[in-house]
């Protein structure tokens, strides 16, 4: 994951409007493409972002705006990492996986999640 330098739990949308350079709107629409992007609601109402989702917005960005995939190609390419990816756990310790690069074959991508899930679970037990 990106380092922001910022050490908390959960973003405002305004927040991530800045740490990622996508604008709020963009954000807002790509919650009504891509299933996987779906931050929780606060009491009021607002959206809130965790790490877990900056790392999403940012492989959207990548794919999108960088490698010029479409909306539905990028949702096929999102929807092959899924299998891969664990839910991970929100403490601020456990380093989280950096980004997956489309340029991995997917047994190098098999490998850097279970190396990260020895991690995790080492630091359990």
């Amino acid at each position: 994951m990106k380092n922001f330098g910022l050490k908390k739990l959960y973003y405002s949308i305004s927040e991530v409007s800045k740490l990622t350079g996508v604008e709020q709107y963009i954000l807002r629409y790509w919650e009504t493409e891509f299933s996987q992007l779906r931050p929780s609601k606060n009491r009021a109402g607002n959206r809130i972002y965790t790490n877990k989702d900056i790392n999403l917005i940012l492989q959207i960005k990548k794919l999108l705006r960088e490698e010029k995939y479409t909306i539905e190609g990028a949702k096929k390419i999102l929807d092959d990492k899924t299998i891969f990816t664990e839910p991970q756990p929100e403490a601020e310790e456990i380093p989280q996986p950096k980004i997956i690069s489309t340029n991995n074959s997917p047994n190098q991508i098999l490998l850097l999640e279970l190396k990260h899930f020895l991690v995790n679970l080492s630091r359990q037990i």
